[in-house]
């Protein structure tokens, strides 16, 4: 569904990607892992448009979306929850999830989908009318996500969701990722700090180290890797 290949991207005159080339098979759950600076959030943010590629191709659904602007790419079915969430902090829950469908005019589809959105995510029906700058910072999570299935994606990329999260959230937003996965067929590509976590949940995995992709393997294969294991697992 989605491939990089051989790309190189970064930010002035530092390059932070190093042509790298990968692939996210349609219905898998894949994740990025590696430390802070490696490159994982700049690769998501090359797919979404929001940082120029220099070299190499990206590629959705057949389709080379490379350096397309970013509603371009969201239309074309591929939304990104950044990091920090960018949630519209003075608006309703209500209203962010109305934003997150502001390029379709499917009514009864919305208002489907709107419903699945608080059915997955509970917390949310309860406070549908707060105002989201007032959710805690789960809450807030869940609402980036659901404000970006509301737009009907057919491949969700999540920068760093347990970020800033208390440990018993963090797993029911991660059963959440695997839910919506297994339930639509929904493609996942995963930026996430808690690398255990990442590859319990996920199908398969990309080690990055400087912008370059130093490993490639079933996730399985990647947790009982002793290098992975003594540099992101804690063992």
């Amino acid at each position: 569904m989605l491939e990089l290949e051989n790309v190189s991207a970064g930010y002035g005159s530092i390059t932070a990607l190093h042509g790298i080339s990968l692939r996210v098979e349609k219905g898998s759950i894949v994740t990025l892992v590696g430390a802070n600076g490696a490159g994982k959030s700049t690769t998501l943010r090359s797919i979404s448009g929001l940082v120029r590629v220099r070299e190499g191709r990206v590629r959705f659904a057949g389709e080379d979306l490379t350096n397309k602007r970013p509603h371009e790419i969201v239309a074309r079915g591929l939304a990104h929850v950044p990091e920090g969430r960018m949630i519209f902090t003075n608006l309703t829950v209500s209203e962010n999830l109305e934003m997150g469908a502001y390029l379709r005019r499917d009514k009864l589809g919305i208002a489907q989908d709107r419903e699945f959105v608080l059915q997955t995510f509970p917390r949310l029906r309860e406070r549908t009318w707060q105002q989201a700058g007032t959710l805690s910072g789960g809450e807030q999570q869940m609402l980036a996500i659901g404000r970006a299935l509301m737009g009907r994606p057919s491949c969700l990329m999540l920068d760093e969701p347990s970020l800033g999260i208390a440990p018993l959230l963090v797993k029911t937003i991660f059963e959440k990722i695997v839910q919506v996965n297994r339930e639509l067929g929904l493609t996942v590509l995963l930026v996430e700090q808690n690398a255990r976590l990442a590859l319990e949940v996920s199908h398969f995995g990309y080690v990055l180290e400087t912008g370059r992709i130093l490993l490639a393997d079933k996730s399985e294969s990647l947790r009982a890797n002793p290098a992975v294991q003594a540099a992101y697992l804690g063992a």
